[in-house]
């Protein structure tokens, strides 16, 4: 999907297309009714906290602002871009509905995430482009977004494809297109070199694709290790054997909320338990959407120092119910020290099974446990 979010908060905000939007903003940044019934939206330049871009419009990213980039960062390059804060309830809807819209036309899909799926057109008797194009307009019909689609041999490639002509693109690449599409491009392109692998073919004087193609797969071996130096090998000439995964199977589910300011237990502490409440609501909505329960459940806390503590306990039967998740994760939470500020709280289900197999405990009843004593 082309700036998922983004897009998805235009729908919302019609007047703000063609300016430069950014989507990560606290909830106090919820655009404002005038008394002329315009609407007033919060400017970067007026942010002040650590939150991250959750995503940015086209106009924003042509000013340099990106996902994952910190707010105050992306205020100096981009002060007059409006901010609007996540709303992801409304994605969540709008996957859905993009996901749905295409498993009408081709069913045998993998998916990826919330805004990305492959698809496997192998045995579907349509022409590739024309059912590339029958899919989008699917999925415009669906949700009145966009998306771009990379035709390909296999997942690898696809990948990087369906970023080269974005947005609302259509790209096909055949192994012959290699040398011309892919090699000039930079090495970090591809999916599974991070920053730190990035960083360590640059030293060896490898920038792009075609540098890494032509590279010694005994070098990149000897660097990167055997299995790791002969995937990049493999990679950098489009080699990518993975099937789709079809189905896959759910681990956890889980929730987590960053602060806009480090809370104190006790000072804080009624904020903090509408927040852990809050999660655990979500995770129990969560799994009840996805039809599973889980036994293992979790917290985890990021203090002031960065320090990360986790901590989870297993039920002899698995649960979905709110009550019970956050009844849980306070005995978790009972044996963590709380002696110094929050920045992090999260809520984790595990261990999941089919809710049809799930026997109730029978108790409803909402604990309310004396969290941040």
């Amino acid at each position: 999907m082309d700036a998922f979010f983004a897009s998805v908060e235009l729908l919302h905000y019609p007047e703000l297309r063609g300016q430069p939007v950014v989507v990560g903003g606290r909830r106090a940044d919820q655009p404002q009714i005038q008394p002329d019934g315009s609407r007033r939206f919060a400017r970067l330049r007026d942010y002040a906290g650590r939150g991250v871009v959750t995503t940015s419009t086209y106009e924003a990213r042509t000013l340099g602002v990106f996902s994952a980039m910190g707010l105050m960062k992306a205020a100096q390059l981009a002060p007059d871009a409006i901010l609007l804060p996540a709303n992801f309830d409304a994605y969540r809807d709008f996957s859905r509905r993009f996901k749905a819209a295409v498993a009408s036309i081709a069913p045998r899909l993998e998916d990826r995430g919330i805004d990305e799926i492959y698809i496997d057109l192998t045995d579907l008797p349509e022409d590739s482009l024309a059912l590339a194009r029958r899919i989008k307009a699917a999925v415009l019909a669906a949700t009145g977004l966009t998306c771009s689609i990379g035709i390909t041999p296999n997942k690898l490639l696809a990948k990087i494809a369906s970023d080269l002509d974005k947005p609302d693109g259509i790209t096909l690449l055949g192994l012959d297109d290699i040398p011309a599409r892919i090699w000039p491009l930079p090495a970090r392109r591809i999916n599974g070199i991070g920053p730190k692998a990035g960083d360590k073919l640059a030293r060896l004087g490898i920038a792009t694709i075609g540098e890494l193609a032509a590279a010694p797969r005994e070098l990149l071996c000897r660097h990167f290790g055997q299995r790791s130096g002969d995937w990049l090998h493999r990679a950098a000439h489009g080699i990518d054997e993975r099937p789709l995964a079809v189905e896959r199977e759910i681990k956890s589910v889980s929730r987590e909320s960053t602060f806009e300011r480090d809370l104190h237990p006790r000072q804080d502490r009624a904020e903090l338990s509408e927040i852990f409440t809050a999660l655990c609501r979500q995770v129990a909505a969560d799994l009840q959407q996805k039809g599973v329960a889980g036994r293992t459940i979790g917290i985890k806390l990021r203090f002031a120092d960065f320090q990360v503590v986790t901590r989870d306990l297993t039920l002899p039967a698995a649960t979905a119910d709110a009550a019970a998740i956050r009844r849980v994760a306070g005995e978790c939470l009972k044996r963590v020290p709380l002696e110094q500020r929050i920045r992090l709280l999260g809520v984790r289900v595990g261990s999941l099974q089919s809710l049809a197999t799930t026997v109730s405990s029978g108790d409803d009843r909402q604990a309310e446990l004396p969290l941040f004593a």
